[in-house]
């Protein structure tokens, strides 16, 4: 492929093209997998943190709060992943130049949208109807809304210390990348200890450890790109100036990951009103099914993010290779990411079933009845997790090769199109053909129904995609980015 600027191609990208694929997979994977994890645990941690010191309360609260996290996060991954894509695309066309304006049009559109957030944040109609969506009973709810404000503040560190973070490994640099990740994760844990275990700042002290630690780790990234060093990618303020075209195509790249936390957002809605209006109805009652729910989605959330680790490594590879018509690179890439996905994949669910009342006692939950039910919902939510990695790893080829209304819809299977009618259909239908089983214990059977079918979905789209790949292969198909 002719390079179309001058010099010679950076030969931290150039090997994306060229060496061995078990080996890059592996270099990039394990710093991902890991800065996955780390962030994970610190999002574990803190919840540990709340339920020692405020027991079910403090659990409910975070699960109520819950859905606008999620919302901060898919925003963040929409500019983030969204512009990492574009970026390692242009990379492989050889544009270095128009590399370097998607990173600095990716930080502009974080400053663009965390104004937009503190404006949503701080206006009474919008704040209240979000926790009347998220199913905040009065007791909690003001908690919530602290928790809610006071993290609207540090949305523009989190877009650039975990979004803008990807374009560090796709800089060749994934051992850097992690390092900001740990740095930021490290530094949440650090600050949610002495906030909420030592200050007994409670709920206000968790949500500022978090802009904290997401304050170290955007100033990291930052100082990659401007001051280290032979870096192949350059954060400078000309390529920051708003280019509307670019932004355009970072959003359109990134909206199979924003799909995938807007999704996870309904989900969280439909999911705390259900067990809100079903807790009612049992012994457990809705806070406590609240801070069940919150204890279970915390521990599958981390179960799932070495996956997404694994997804998030291979996109540079998939998309240098698929810019540069390399497409038996693409699919040896693609068949190790969904391999070594599956792997991880089965080994968390070992773990989880084997020490499952271990985890859910960790999170302070002490009513005996309580934590037994939670043990149960954990066991059936994650049934599926096996084979979970082959869907998500699938949706993100799609997305990482230019194709985001496939990774889109793909990813809308799983999150929304599947389970949100599960949560509302099977609480009154397994009741009637189990009896054994409450509405309550039906809300947790969704997730493993709606995953076989999102499974199954990918499947049927991988499937046309690999006879695509063929006819390209073959010169039979041109196909432009």
């Amino acid at each position: 492929m002719q390079q179309r600027q001058s010099g010679q191609p950076d030969e931290k990208i150039t090997r994306m093209g060229t060496g061995s694929i078990p080996k890059l997979i592996l270099e990039f994977a394990i710093p991902s997998v890991c800065g996955m994890m780390v962030n994970g645990a610190y999002n574990l941690i803190s919840a540990v943190f709340l339920g020692q010191a405020l027991g079910e309360l403090g659990l409910a609260v975070a699960t109520a709060a819950n859905p606008t996290m999620v919302i901060f996060m898919g925003l963040s991954m929409l500019v983030g992943m969204g512009g990492n894509a574009l970026c390692a695309l242009r990379l492989g066309e050889g544009r270095k130049d128009l590399a370097e304006r998607v990173l600095g049009n990716t930080v502009t559109l974080s400053f663009i949208l965390w104004a937009v957030i503190l404006f949503l944040a701080y206006c009474p109609w919008t704040i209240e109807f979000l926790l009347t969506l998220s199913s905040a009973t009065p007791e909690i709810r003001p908690y919530a809304k602290d928790f809610v404000q006071i993290l609207s503040w540090g949305f523009v560190f989190q877009c650039i210390g975990a979004g803008v973070n990807n374009f560090i490994r796709t800089a060749g640099a994934p051992n850097r990348a992690l390092l900001t990740m740990v740095i930021g994760a490290v530094s949440c844990t650090a600050f949610g200890f002495l906030f909420v275990m030592v200050f007994n700042w409670g709920v206000p002290g968790s949500a500022l450890s978090t802009i904290c630690g997401q304050l170290v780790s955007a100033i990291t990234v930052v100082w990659y790109f401007t001051r280290t060093k032979n870096v192949p990618l350059r954060l400078t303020a000309p390529n920051m100036r708003f280019d509307a075209r670019t932004c355009g195509k970072i959003i359109v790249m990134g909206l199979a990951s924003f799909a995938v936390q807007l999704g996870a957002f309904v989900v969280g809605l439909v999911s705390n009103y259900v067990l809100v209006k079903y807790g009612a109805l049992s012994p457990i009652g809705s806070d406590d099914a609240l801070a069940s729910i919150g204890v279970v989605q915390r521990i599958a959330m981390f179960s799932v993010l070495p996956i997404i680790g694994v997804s998030g490594a291979i996109q540079p590879l998939l998309g240098f290779n698929y810019g540069a018509r390399n497409i038996a690179r693409v699919r040896t890439t693609l068949a190790w990411g969904v391999g070594v996905a599956t792997g991880i994949s089965v080994l968390f669910w070992l773990l989880v079933h084997l020490f499952a009342t271990q985890l859910v006692m960790l999170f302070g939950i002490t009513k005996p009845a309580l934590a037994e039910f939670t043990v149960f919902a954990l066991a059936v939510q994650l049934l599926m997790l096996p084979i979970v990695g082959f869907q998500i790893v699938g949706s993100n080829y799609f997305q990482a090769t230019g194709q985001p209304i496939k990774s889109t819809v793909l990813t809308l299977t799983r999150q929304v199109i599947f389970l949100v009618p599960m949560y509302m259909v099977l609480p009154e239908l397994m009741p009637v053909l189990l009896p054994q089983y409450t509405g309550l214990d039906a809300v947790y059977f969704a997730c493993p129904v709606a995953d076989f079918l999102a499974i199954f979905t990918t499947a049927v789209f991988m499937a046309l995609e690999l006879r695509r790949l063929k006819r390209i292969e073959r010169g039979e198909l041109e196909v432009k980015i």
